[in-house]
């Protein structure tokens, strides 16, 4: 083998043993009327604790102790809320994702909802740095009468650096069932100069931020409450309900800001889900 291609295949070699890869799995179940814990697995560098209940669920905190998401990095969270139970999951932090000079990393979350199950899942922020590539799936099963609420918050760019992604990859894919009938399905993929491209007014019309809030089960009566605090929030806020539950868009020029405008409509929809590390 040419001493080149050697070097380049050590260097791959490495690259590929130095990345993280971690694994959380945990069910809950009921026990004399309240959310416990069940089973919990857990594998390479995330964790996940369990404060003290914050209402009269239980509460995990992921906690990703690689410090962050680099290229080729592999994660996936797996949560079955049993029947009648309730769980809030929330992040110790905002995950940032760094730079890749190669693959994406990955991340894969699967939520299953038993009947009469309730489950929130209000991760903090994803901070995309420049030149970073994510590619994350989420699939949510919700059985008969469960009800689900998820905020998902994506930062392009270190604001604090007034950064933005001049070149990147984003990708997400979203599936959500109701009894197996897929119900919700969507993917969105932003390449190469992403900054460019949000500043386009038919994108993002100069957009640092998005975020998606999917509230199930829902109807018209939950879109007409958030409509209520339009003239509070600072970003663009659009909400619509079909199909059994309701989706809300957010698009703001400064993180903080549609930060705080998530904070409204959560607030409005169910104040107890806030989780307090969300506060500090």
């Amino acid at each position: 083998m040419p001493l080149a291609s050697q070097d380049t295949t050590q260097a791959s070699e490495l690259f590929a043993a130095n990345r993280a890869v971690g694994a959380v799995t945990f069910e809950t179940i009921l026990s004399g009327g309240t959310t416990r814990r069940g089973r919990v697995h857990e594998a390479g560098s995330l964790r996940v604790r369990f404060p003290s209940p914050e209402t009269d669920g239980l509460s995990a905190v992921l906690v990703n102790t690689a410090g962050g998401i680099a290229g080729g990095d592999r994660f996936t969270v797996t949560i079955d809320a049993n029947a009648a139970t309730a769980v809030t999951l929330t992040t110790a932090a905002a995950e940032k994702v760094y730079r890749s000079h190669g693959p994406a990393a990955e991340v894969g979350v699967s939520l299953s909802v038993q009947t009469g199950a309730r489950l929130a899942w209000l991760p903090q922020e994803t901070i995309l740095f420049d030149r970073a590539r994510l590619s994350r799936r989420i699939d949510i099963d919700l059985h008969d009468d469960a009800s689900l609420l998820l905020a998902e918050i994506v930062v392009f760019g270190r604001a604090a650096m007034a950064e933005t992604m001049r070149d990147g990859v984003y990708r997400d894919r979203w599936r959500l069932r109701r009894d197996g009938r897929l119900i919700f399905a969507e993917t969105v993929q932003l390449e190469g100069d992403i900054g460019v491209k949000l500043a386009h007014p038919a994108i993002g019309g100069g957009t640092v931020a998005v975020a998606t809030v999917l509230i199930a089960p829902a109807d018209q009566s939950v879109a007409d409450r958030v409509h209520e605090l339009a003239a509070t929030f600072a970003g663009e806020v659009g909400i619509s309900a079909w199909n059994g539950f309701a989706l809300a868009r957010f698009c703001a020029k400064d993180a903080a800001d549609l930060r705080g405008d998530v904070m409204r409509l959560l607030a409005q929809v169910n104040a107890s889900a806030l989780p307090r590390l969300w506060l500090t």
